[in-house]
C-alpha cells in the first residue's frame, strides 16, 4: 500500500515537472527561430539548448521504475518533431525567392495561426490509446499553448482597419491575379484582400495587429507592399534616423532604402519589404554602446530590438516588445516590418582605407580581413538625401556607392521576387505605365 502511495505522489509530482520541461522546450525554439528569418542558420548554442530540453522532456515522459515505455516514447518523439515543424514553418518561409520553400512549408505557414491546432484530434487519441499521465501532460500542455496562441492572433487581427489600394497597387494586383481576384485571393489565403461590391480593399496591419505576411505576397506573388505596410516602414525609418541621429551614431541608408531614395526620388521601392541602414562603430561608439542605446529606446517606444553580435547587425520591428513569456513566439508570425541595421566598421583592405561589414550585400567586393567593404571616401563623410519626407544621412557619393552594391542600379530588377510574378511585373514596366520610373 506504502509502495502504490509513493508511485502516486511520484507521478503527480512529475506532472507538473514535465508540463514546465516541455513550455521551457517550446519558448526556447521560437526563440532559436529569429535565425531562419534572418536568413542566418539556427545557433550551435541555441540549437543543443533545445535539444537537450526536448530530450529531457522525452525522457521523463518514458522512463520509469518499470523500465522504457516505447509507445509513450514514439508518441512523444513523433508529436513534438512534428508540432516543432509546423510552429518553424513561417520562419522558415520567410527564405527569400532564391532559395524557396517547400510547398509542404509553404502550405503550413499560410495557416500558421491555427495549424498546430490539426494536431488536437491525434492528441486526444493518443492520450486516451496510452495510460502514460506524463505523456497525456506534455499533449495537454502542448494544445493549450497551440489554442492560446490562435486565440491570441484572432482576437488581434479583429483591430486591423481598411486601407484603399492606389492605382499602382491595383495594376499589379489585377496583373498578377489575371484578373480574377476572387480565385487568387482563395488560392493564396490573403485574408487581408477585401472585395465588396466591386471595390478592392486592404484590410491593414497596425502596431497591436499581426503584420501582414508581406514577404509572402512581395516575393511569392509580386504583389506591391501593402499600403499599411509602407505607412509602417516609414514611420520605422524615421524613428531609427532619429535614435542614431541622437545617440550621435554615424550612419546612412543602405541597399533597397537607398536605391529607393536616389531612383525613386525619395520614395520605397514598390515591392521594398525592410528598411536598410548602416552604422559606423568607431572609437567611443562601440557595439556595447550602441545597442544599449538601441534597446533602451526600443523598449521605452514600443519597438522591439533584436540582436545578431555575432553576425554584425541588429533588427529593429515595428511590432511592440511582448512581456516573457510572450516575447519570442512573435517568430512564429508570418510576416514582419523591420529595419535591418548593419554595422561597419573601418579597415585597411589591399592599401585602402575601407568600411567593412560581415556579411555580403549585393556585388560588395570582399576583404582582405575576410569581410565586405566599401571605399571609406565614397561614404564619409556623409551627406543627406530625400527619403520618405525628410533628409536622411546616406553616403557622401551615394550613386557611387549604389554601383558598387548593384552596378547598373537604375536597371528595375525585382530582387527576391519569384521567376514568375517578377516576369509580369517586367511587362507592366516594358509597357510604359506609371510603375515605370
Amino acid at each position: 500500500m506504502i509502495g502504490i502511495e509513493a508511485s502516486t505522489i511520484t507521478q503527480v509530482i512529475a506532472i507538473p515537472i514535465t508540463a514546465v520541461l516541455y513550455v521551457a522546450t517550446y519558448l526556447s525554439f521560437v526563440r532559436l527561430l529569429r535565425y531562419p528569418r534572418n536568413w542566418y542558420p539556427p545557433s550551435l548554442s541555441g540549437s543543443l539548448a533545445t535539444g537537450a530540453l526536448a530530450a529531457l522532456t522525452v525522457a521523463l515522459v518514458v522512463l520509469s521504475p518499470d523500465g522504457l515505455d516505447r509507445p509513450s516514447l514514439a508518441i512523444s518523439v513523433g508529436f513534438v518533431a512534428i508540432l516543432f515543424y509546423v510552429i518553424a514553418a513561417p520562419a522558415i518561409a520567410f527564405r527569400p525567392a532564391s532559395r524557396p520553400a517547400s510547398r509542404t512549408v509553404e502550405f503550413l505557414a499560410k495557416h500558421g495561426d491555427y495549424a498546430g491546432l490539426w494536431l488536437l484530434g491525434p492528441a486526444l487519441l493518443a492520450g486516451l490509446a496510452i495510460p502514460n499521465i506524463k505523456l497525456q501532460a506534455v499533449l495537454a500542455t502542448a494544445m493549450a499553448i497551440e489554442l492560446s496562441w490562435f486565440l491570441r492572433q484572432l482576437w488581434a487581427g479583429r483591430r486591423r482597419r481598411l486601407y484603399p489600394l492606389n492605382d499602382r497597387d491595383l495594376s499589379v494586383l489585377e496583373t498578377q491575379t489575371q484578373g480574377d481576384l476572387v480565385v487568387f485571393r482563395r488560392r493564396h489565403g490573403i485574408r487581408e484582400l477585401v472585395l465588396s461590391e466591386g471595390s478592392v480593399s486592404w484590410r491593414g496591419c497596425g502596431k497591436r495587429t499581426p503584420p501582414c505576411p508581406f514577404n509572402l505576397y512581395v516575393n511569392r506573388l509580386g504583389l506591391n507592399t501593402a499600403p499599411c505596410c509602407r505607412d509602417h516602414l516609414k514611420e520605422l525609418n524615421h524613428y531609427v534616423d532619429t535614435c542614431l541621429s541622437e545617440m550621435g551614431v554615424v550612419h546612412w541608408l543602405e541597399g533597397g532604402s537607398l536605391l529607393g531614395a536616389v531612383r525613386e526620388f525619395g520614395d520605397l521601392l514598390d515591392w521594398e519589404d525592410d528598411i536598410d541602414m548602416s552604422v559606423l562603430l568607431d572609437g567611443d561608439m562601440t557595439w556595447e554602446r550602441l545597442t544599449a542605446g538601441l534597446t533602451e529606446r526600443g523598449a521605452q517606444d514600443g519597438y522591439f530590438v533584436d540582436l545578431f553580435e555575432k553576425q554584425g547587425f541588429v533588427s529593429i520591428s515595428y511590432d511592440a516588445p511582448k512581456p516573457w513569456p510572450f516575447r519570442w513566439e512573435r517568430n512564429r508570425q508570418r510576416g514582419e516590418i523591420r529595419a535591418d541595421i548593419m554595422i561597419y566598421r573601418p579597415a585597411i583592405s589591399h592599401g585602402e582605407a575601407v568600411l567593412e561589414r560581415r556579411s555580403l550585400k549585393g556585388a560588395m567586393p570582399a576583404t582582405e580581413n575576410g569581410g565586405y567593404g566599401v571605399p571609406r571616401g565614397i561614404v564619409l563623410p556623409t551627406s543627406t538625401v530625400p527619403f520618405l519626407g525628410r533628409d536622411v544621412a546616406c553616403p557622401n557619393r551615394a550613386e557611387a556607392y549604389l554601383s558598387v552594391l548593384y552596378g547598373d542600379f537604375r536597371k528595375i530588377e525585382y530582387t527576391y521576387v519569384d521567376a514568375g510574378p517578377a516576369k509580369a511585373r517586367a511587362r507592366i514596366d516594358a509597357g510604359g505605365d506609371s510603375l515605370s520610373r
